[in-house]
């Protein structure tokens, strides 16, 4: 068959297939034993350029059929790597008309063709993207953390409920999740064998980052974009951007609990010049929930000192150590998982296109929306140095985003300072 009428009849059949089964809401449809899922990748730095290599490897009837970046340089450099890879290589199908850049390179990506979208560009973007994605009915990876302010939080929790409607696949970047040492460890915790958790402790103590230079001819929108992660704008700053992997661990074990409160301090002690934009590089951040729970958060990205990344799980009747799989009970025998774990990052893909084949799209957005919230809602109080609930924080309409979404000038906003910093 020609490729139009085998994915008309593809569409038709999975259709009737999800009619005929219930399993499926209107919209979704579950792909048959040899039909081709072509991906479309929004994002072409490192990270974007890994989850297409995932992507590509997660299913055998698969393949990277568009691309898109804001710069054209950084699309064409990962396109070129990406083919390099012996054995995805023959998947890739992305012609010079599948190729978008620019701040609406996105839309018509969306509009080429694509069933799987994989949303990987600087976290400023992605509820702009993930409801464009959503609505126009793809399937999604959407990488961490899926906001970088409250406006953004509820925007993704309102795409999450929309996929659900769908029934679209709507995969989260929270990798964690997917690794099976970690699954186990979190199974054990949730099945009572340290008890009722009272108390998390956790870090992300590291060095600095990667910074890439800059250039006369680019306008400060080009340097904020090749140098995103220093803009809280579109980072939302380093406690969002990557120690919201540790709040995602917290509210995994959790189980969802929404905090109550928050408090923090952080600040600027080496990333003092202008080139590091406006954000911090330490924090300290308290957060309170129901029934006398807290989690004691700390992160760092400063060299010179010791690195530090693990999540310190204390209940009534032991502890536990989730980087390092470890369960301790008191007075009993302590537990660590000693079998073999597939990369997460693979993982991920994995379950995500069995999920979408199986006509059961996996859906985490809510929770990566919680997740990240609780990273944002952190950051605040750090920032503001004041009490915050969580009512007042989820209620925000304070927005990070540039009035225009255009190269050229972007005003940058102070770097915030405790007591006269006003969250909004």
């Amino acid at each position: 068959m020609t490729e139009p009428s085998s994915r008309r009849a593809f569409l038709k059949t999975s259709a009737a297939s999800a009619v005929a089964t219930s399993i499926l809401l209107p919209g979704a449809y579950a792909a048959g034993g040899n039909e081709v899922l072509r991906i479309g990748l929004v994002g072409c730095g490192g990270r974007g350029s890994g989850a297409a290599r995932e992507a590509l490897r997660a299913d055998p009837n698969v393949k990277l059929v568009a691309m898109c970046d804001a710069f054209s340089d950084r699309l064409q450099t990962s396109l070129d790597n990406l083919k390099k890879i012996k054995d995805i290589a023959g998947k890739i199908d992305v012609t010079p008309d599948r190729c978008f850049d620019g701040f609406d390179g996105y839309k018509k990506l969306l509009d080429c063709g694509v069933d799987v979208v994989l949303l990987t560009t600087p976290p400023g973007f992605r509820p702009i993207h993930l409801r464009a994605a959503v609505e126009a009915g793809k399937h999604v990876f959407c990488e961490k953390p899926v906001a970088v302010d409250a406006p953004g939080i509820r925007s993704v929790i309102e795409s999450a409920k929309l996929a659900k409607e769908k029934g679209t696949g709507l995969c989260s970047g929270y990798c964690y999740r997917y690794d099976r040492a970690k699954r186990e460890t979190v199974k054990r915790i949730h099945d009572g064998e340290i008890g009722d958790v009272v108390a998390m402790n956790i870090t992300y103590h590291t060095g600095p980052i990667w910074w890439r230079g800059e250039d006369p001819k680019w306008t400060p929108m080009d340097y904020q974009m090749r140098n995103w992660y220093y803009f809280s704008w579109l980072s939302g700053d380093f406690i969002v951007e990557q120690h919201c992997h540790n709040f995602d661990k917290a509210n995994w074990v959790l189980k969802g609990l929404t905090p109550l409160a928050a408090t923090g301090v952080g600040g600027r002690q080496v990333r003092t010049e202008a080139k590091y934009g406006n954000i911090y590089d330490h924090f300290a951040c308290t957060l309170e929930f129901p029934g006398g729970v807290k989690v004691f958060s700390a992160c760092r990205q400063i060299g010179g000192c010791p690195s530090d990344v693990n999540d310190h799980v204390m209940g009534t009747k032991g502890q536990s150590q989730l980087m390092k799989h470890t369960i301790m009970p008191t007075g009993g025998k302590p537990w660590e998982f000693e079998g073999e774990s597939k990369d997460m990052y693979q993982v991920e893909h994995d379950e995500l296109f069995a999920s979408i084949r199986a006509g059961k799209p996996i859906n985490d957005g809510e929770t990566a929306a919680l997740s990240s919230g609780m990273a944002i809602f952190a950051r605040e109080a750090a920032y503001s140095g004041q009490r915050l609930t969580w009512k007042q924080f989820i209620a925000s309409n304070n927005s990070l985003a540039p009035k225009t979404y255009a190269f050229g000038d972007n005003p940058v906003p102070p770097v915030p300072m405790p007591g006269t910093y006003k969250f909004a």
